[in-house]
């Protein structure tokens, strides 16, 4: 994927990480009626994606506190943007080595994915795992 400010180029989690460290300025945050929201235009098509910051948006300090996270919530709602509207080819291939493989269908009963493979570890194991 390329990004659409620089001539960098590479995978989708590397665009991620390449928009936060070099472009954090194209989150913008806003106020308004009391509340904090931020939001990324797209610079491909000008779509625009506008999120409130809730519950704790009404604290300046934790947007201050938190605003690496938020941008970095804003950038990945923009490389799915990117995957989807613009190189649809590509979201179809993104990083299949990243997909979960082998690990088990949450049952309906059972919980999480990732709750029924740590208590099948725990059972092969002998040891009593996690416990709802």
């Amino acid at each position: 994927m390329n990004c659409p400010w620089c001539e960098f180029e590479g995978r989708p989690r590397e665009l991620h990480a390449h928009l936060g460290e070099t472009h954090p300025e194209q989150v913008v945050f806003e106020e308004r009626i009391g509340r904090t929201f931020y939001g990324i235009t797209c610079p491909c098509c000008d779509d625009g994606y506008r999120h409130e910051i809730k519950p704790r948006g009404r604290d300046a300090g934790f947007v201050e506190e938190f605003n690496a996270q938020i941008r970095l919530v804003a950038f990945d709602m923009l490389v799915n943007h990117l995957l989807v509207e613009h190189d649809p080819e590509a979201a179809s291939v993104a990083e299949p080595e990243d997909a979960e493989v082998g690990a088990p269908a949450p049952q309906a009963t059972g919980g999480p994915a990732w709750l029924m493979e740590a208590r099948r570890k725990a059972a092969e194991d002998g040891d009593a795992g996690p416990q709802t």
